[in-house]
């Protein structure tokens, strides 16, 4: 396994480290990293983000290589597929898996990769659920906002 690379991002949220392994992002956090290396790739997500966190961007390509078992995986996958701007349910991706709910809100909360691969655009049945990024809920909202995904809070 390759070493682990990370740069710092600005972002309306506060400082974020992204961080890749072996060509592909694997994690985004809400703090500074502890060693930063800057690469073609993160400087190619951090452009992205920054697009992103502007306006000017709605689906990113990057590799991507989240953490987690081959349900988590498939969970992430099911998050890439929601069009920005847009939301489903934990209850909806349950049913694309054939599973329930609450597994699929597990895997949301333990997505490693944040913003990118959109967790925020998954919600519960009656509510928003939940959110595992820095801010929690707050943040959650803040993200939906951007995008206009949630008019309702607009």
């Amino acid at each position: 396994m390759g070493s682990l690379n990370a740069i710092d991002v600005d972002s309306p949220f506060g400082e974020l480290s992204v961080s890749e392994r072996d060509g592909a992002i694997v994690a985004i956090d809400w703090k500074a990293p502890q060693q930063a290396q800057e690469t073609p790739l993160l400087r190619r997500a951090a452009e992205q983000l920054a697009a992103y966190f502007a306006g000017e961007l709605r689906e990113f390509d990057l590799p991507l290589k989240p953490s987690g078992d081959a349900f988590q995986q498939a969970v992430c996958q099911a998050m890439l597929e929601i069009p920005y701007g847009e939301t489903t349910t934990y209850g909806a991706i349950a049913d694309k898996l054939d599973t329930y709910g609450q597994p699929v809100g597990n895997a949301c909360g333990a997505n490693s990769i944040p913003i990118i691969i959109p967790c925020h655009r998954v919600l519960a049945a009656n509510g928003l659920g939940g959110y595992s990024g820095e801010g929690g809920v707050e943040r959650k909202i803040e993200l939906l906002k951007l995008e206009g995904g949630f008019p309702y809070l607009l």
